[in-house]
């Protein structure tokens, strides 16, 4: 009987029940999701080195057998790990320092192969950073050290080696690669110059080069996006056209007082983005929007022109931040804008009496208050409006998809603008958000400040509290941010609680304010608006006030070691000064060692959010930054957004053709991507379910 895709693993020869509940741990329970199941890393052995030829200070990759091997304990007691390994030209040996540990899993006779420098050290001593076992005793070999190839490294789990799988892999993989079928169009898969899916398994399973094996992976990330940007099309569908959107009228009544009034002239990309906003909520499609913009780009001014065409066409627009101190600041700047206009925005908080949240709904409810910035309190089902036209969420990440919802839920499909102070890469931005058009805005209003970047060594930090009593002094504020809240023995970091009590006595006699993710948010928020209100002269905090509230007199911002926080991190932390017109200054303290003051380099020479995003990108990898988005089933796997931008965009854009051409999917030529989203994401399914 012919092997097939939807055979159980169990089944497949050299598996059996033990190690069919080993790859279940892994997701891997058919054979087709073994034939997904891909190295997760690769060692090139294609330069593989004769043990006799391994020269003192060369880097070799070797491979030979284990002929013997000893734990040596040291003065130091450091316990070693050492190996002796045999091949046809010589012997080496082998030392692992601090890593007794592989005497459990190396044993004699078993065929390694090796990868490190060569050093001398009573004779040549191979130090390897990476090593895999290739055969155990008795077995045929892998690698008889004289042809070369990539060796396939499999993510294992207990029970179950990478050896194994490999094995496993190598005695399946043509049988099912023959069962594949391809569902992409031959056209994108000539476009993208990516082989057929069953050739691209053998070059990722089976690579002969490197160049083989990523060629082999973009063909799977193209399908990987192209499920994906399907999925996000089928949903920006179903949200512009279920139901028609409102059809606003430009009536140049109160966005032109708006214009003409303003104290300071638009951006570039200001004026651009308010042109999108205005062509969508003109269109009869909904509004379904996303601007993304870096700290101080002047997003609030950009929301508020939409605000106002929604009120000039007597429908509500409703403002919704995540913090009670975030709604108080945007209130007060739609305040500002709006007072020549004679319109005064209502402002929803929890921390209202009663009677005056009873009041504001009442107003709300009987259509007397066009304009309402608020916080969770919208969203309750007290909470009812007239007649709502336009949705602004500020930070929209910060809040759930169900908190969003229900908002929008308030009214008959309103427009809706969700917005975002964390810049992130285009390809990311099109992977989370494809669903959303999107505007950016990356000018800096003319009046802001500059903050220069500088570093500090810790035995400077005498000179830097003179900095900031100077600072405060002179009538300015500052903030001392530290990554952890409280010390620990076994981490040499400064606290910011500890820190917080030796600056109070060093600053006398500055004000110093804490400020933490573990404070109860009533007392947060009493801290935070004491440093807003000029009261305290120091913040000190932790990344609780990385999206957070604007202080023009701050100018200084301290960061203690920096090297434990993300480029994107750091530079939202930047981002809280500058906010005024006085010069300001970003320190970092750090000892200034390896590559973690490459990467701090590369972020105090650009203040671009955007280019600092991609620099995060590249460093920290995908997963971290696209899984809590996919909650419908997208993790993914083989795409690399970082390298591969251009796979993005030609799977976005042939997603939105196929989806305004057949948004169901239900064509002959269609139907197998239809299918394929079924089997494999829930989400896919959700969405293609529904007419």
């Amino acid at each position: 009987m012919p092997l097939a895709l939807d055979t159980a693993v169990q089944f497949l020869r050299g598996v059996g029940p033990r190690r069919a509940e080993a790859f279940g741990r892994m997701g891997v329970r058919t054979a087709e999701d073994l034939l997904y199941h891909v190295p997760h890393r690769y060692l090139d052995a294609t330069t593989v080195t004769p043990i006799a030829r391994a020269t003192v200070g060369a880097e070799v990759t070797v491979v030979g057998r284990v002929v013997s091997k000893a734990v040596v304990p040291t003065r130091r007691r450091l316990r070693i790990f050492r190996a002796v390994l045999r091949d046809d030209s010589g012997v080496v040996e082998c030392a692992w320092p601090g890593q007794a540990f592989l005497d459990r899993t190396i044993r004699q006779g078993q065929q390694l192969l090796v990868t490190g420098p060569v050093r001398f050290y009573h004779g040549r001593q191979l130090v390897p950073r990476e090593y895999v076992i290739l055969a155990d005793e008795g077995d045929e070999p892998e690698h008889d050290g004289a042809e070369g190839l990539i060796l396939p490294v499999y993510p294992a789990t207990e029970g179950l080696s990478h050896r194994v799988i490999r094995r496993i892999v190598a005695d399946h993989l043509d049988a099912l690669v023959a069962r594949v079928e391809d569902d992409m169009p031959a056209r994108l898969r000539e476009e993208a110059g990516v082989p057929t899916l069953a050739v691209a398994l053998r070059m990722v399973h089976r690579p002969e080069t490197r160049r083989e094996q990523t060629t082999g992976r973009r063909r799977l990330a193209l399908d990987e996006l192209l499920d994906l940007q399907l999925v996000v099309a089928r949903a920006r569908h179903l949200a512009k056209h279920r139901r028609s959107g409102i059809t606003f009228t430009v009536r140049r009544e109160l966005t032109t007082r708006l214009k003409d009034g303003l104290p300071f002239r638009l951006t570039a990309g200001q004026r651009q983005a308010i042109r999108e906003i205005m062509a969508d909520m003109t269109g009869e499609d909904r509004m379904h929007r996303l601007l993304m913009g870096d700290v101080g780009t002047g997003k609030t001014v950009v929301a508020l022109f939409a605000m106002l065409l929604a009120v000039e066409n007597d429908y509500q627009a409703v403002f919704m931040a995540p913090t009670e101190l975030l709604a108080e600041q945007h209130a007060r700047t739609i305040s500002a804008l709006l007072a020549p206009l004679g319109q005064m925005p209502e402002v929803l908080l929890g921390r209202l009496s009663a009677g005056e949240k009873s009041a504001i709904r009442r107003r709300l409810a009987q259509g007397n208050s066009p304009i309402v910035v608020g916080t969770h309190a919208l969203i309750q089902e007290t909470t009812a409006f007239e007649r709502l036209g336009l949705v602004v969420i500020d930070e929209q990440h910060r809040f759930g998809v169900e908190q969003r919802a229900a908002l929008i839920a308030k009214g008959e499909q309103p427009d809706v603008l969700l917005l975002s102070a964390t810049p992130i890469p285009r390809t990311l931005a099109l992977t989370l958000y494809g669903d959303l058009d999107i505007s950016t805005l990356t000018e800096r209003p003319a009046g802001r400040g500059n903050v220069e970047t500088s570093f500090r060594a810790g035995s400077e930090r005498r000179a830097l509290y003179a900095l900031l009593r100077d600072r405060c002094a002179a009538g300015q504020q500052a903030y001392v941010v530290y990554p952890v809240i409280e010390e620990s023995e076994r981490v040499d970091l400064k606290a910011a609680t500890t820190m917080a009590a030796e600056l109070a006595k060093r600053l006398v006699p500055v004000s110093v304010g804490l400020v933490h993710g573990r404070m109860k948010p009533e007392e947060r928020d009493r801290v935070m608006r004491s440093f807003r209100d000029g009261k305290t002269g120091v913040l000190v905090a932790t990344t609780v006030i990385e999206v957070g509230i604007d202080v023009p007199n701050a100018t200084v911002m301290v960061i203690e070691h920096p090297e434990r926080f993300g480029l994107a991190q750091l530079h939202q932390l930047r981002g809280r000064v500058g906010r005024g017109d006085q010069p300001s200054q970003c320190i970092l303290v750090t000892e200034g060692t390896g590559g973690s003051y490459a990467r701090l380099e590369a972020f105090a020479k650009t203040s671009d959010g955007f280019k600092i995003a991609e620099l995060d990108l590249r460093e920290r990898g995908m997963g971290e930054l696209v899984g809590t988005r996919q909650s419908g089933g997208f993790y993914l796997r083989f795409a690399d957004l970082a390298a591969d931008a251009d796979l993005v965009i030609l799977a976005r854009r042939e997603a939105m053709r196929m989806i305004e051409e057949d948004p169901l999917l239900e064509s002959a030529v269609h139907l197998p991507l239809r299918r394929r989203l079924e089997r494999r994401y829930e989400r896919g399914m959700e969405l293609f379910r529904v007419g």
